[in-house]
C-alpha cells in the first residue's frame, strides 16, 4: 500500500512511527492537500520529459506529486532525521534522486549539471520564510540554467515580490526578481492545510525566467545600486534619497552635489520630488542609462 503524505493522518503517522516531530528552528510546516500539491505541479507546467530539482523534500507530498508529472526530480531536503521517511516514501519511484544536504551549501552549477543535463530544468520549493529570500537569489543567479521557479512561501513574500510599483508592498528586492523574471500569483494557501499549522498563510508564485532581464539596461549593477538607493530612504523624494545614498552603493557621482543628481533625473525625465518607491522598472532603466552618461562604470 502507497503511503500518502498528503494526507494529514498518515502525515502525522509517519512522523510518529519514526519518533519525529516537525523541527520549529527549520520552520517546518509540511504541506498535506492534494488539491494545493496539485495546483503547485500545474504552476510548474511539467512534461513528461522535464527534469526537476526540488527544495525542501520534507515527507515526500509534493515529491510523489512531482515524480507523477515529470521524467526526473531531484530532491534536496537538509533535515537528516527525515532520510528514513523520504526513502520509505519514493521506495518505488525510480525517477527521484535524494540529496540530503543544505541547499545554500551545495554547490548549485554541479547539482543543476546532474539533475538537468544540458537542457535547462525546473525548481519547485516549500521553503521556510527565513531563507525564502536567499534562495531565490541563488536561483536568479543561475537563472540560465531555468525554465521555471515554482515557490510556496509566505503570503507577505509573495505579496512583496508581485507588487506593482507604488504600492507599499513594492521594494527594491521586488523590481530586482520582477527585472529577472516574469511573476504570476499561483495561488493563495490557508494555513490550515500545513502540519503544524503556521501563523500565517503561504502563497505560490510562479517565475518565468527573462535574459538578460525585462527592461533594457546597459549595467545591471548601476541599476540595482540605483533601485538600492532609492529604497534607502523611502519617506524621502528621490532627489534626497540619491543625494543622501551611502558610498557604498557605489553610483559612481557625487552624492552631495544636488546640481549633479537634477541634472541626472532632469536627463532622465523624471521628476525629483517624487519618491523612489513610484518609479517602475522603465523609469528606473531610464535613470540609469542616463546616469552612465554622465558617470561612465570605468
Amino acid at each position: 500500500m502507497q503511503i500518502d503524505p498528503s494526507s494529514p493522518r498518515q502525515a502525522q503517522e509517519l512522523l510518529n512511527s519514526h519518533g519525529l516531530r516537525a523541527q520549529k528552528r527549520l520552520g517546518q510546516n509540511f504541506l498535506c492537500d492534494k488539491n494545493i500539491l496539485d495546483k503547485i505541479v500545474r504552476g510548474a507546467e511539467l512534461t513528461s520529459s522535464d527534469r526537476v530539482v526540488e527544495i525542501g523534500g520534507g515527507m515526500g507530498a509534493l515529491t510523489l506529486a512531482l515524480s507523477a508529472a515529470t521524467g526526473h526530480v531531484t530532491t534536496v531536503e537538509i533535515d537528516q532525521l527525515l532520510r528514513p521517511i523520504l526513502e520509505q516514501v519514493v521506495a518505488d519511484r525510480h525517477n527521484v534522486s535524494l540529496v540530503f544536504e543544505d541547499f545554500l551549501r551545495l554547490d548549485i552549477v554541479k547539482l543543476f549539471d546532474e539533475a538537468f543535463g544540458d537542457s535547462p530544468g525546473t525548481v519547485v520549493a516549500n521553503i521556510p520564510y527565513y531563507i525564502t529570500t536567499p534562495i531565490l537569489e541563488q536561483l536568479i543567479i543561475h537563472k540560465k540554467r531555468l525554465k521555471k521557479i515554482v515557490l510556496l512561501v509566505q503570503q507577505e513574500f509573495a505579496a512583496r515580490m508581485t507588487a506593482p510599483a507604488g504600492s507599499d508592498e513594492c521594494g527594491a528586492m521586488s523590481l530586482y526578481a520582477q527585472y529577472h523574471a516574469n511573476i504570476e500569483l499561483v495561488g493563495i494557501v490557508p494555513k490550515t492545510v500545513f502540519l503544524p499549522q503556521p501563523e500565517v498563510n503561504s502563497a505560490i508564485i510562479a517565475l518565468t525566467p527573462v535574459i538578460p532581464g525585462t527592461v533594457s539596461v546597459s549595467s545591471e549593477t548601476r541599476l540595482f545600486y540605483l533601485t538600492r538607493a532609492a529604497f534607502g530612504q523611502r519617506r524621502k523624494t528621490l532627489l534626497n534619497a540619491l543625494m543622501r545614498a551611502p558610498a557604498s552603493f557605489g553610483l559612481g557621482f557625487n552624492m552631495d552635489s544636488r546640481k549633479e543628481v537634477e541634472e541626472l533625473l532632469l536627463n532622465a525625465d523624471i521628476d525629483g520630488t517624487r519618491r523612489g518607491e513610484t518609479l517602475n522598472l522603465t523609469e528606473f532603466a531610464r535613470l540609469t542609462e542616463e546616469s552612465l552618461i554622465l558617470h561612465p562604470i570605468s
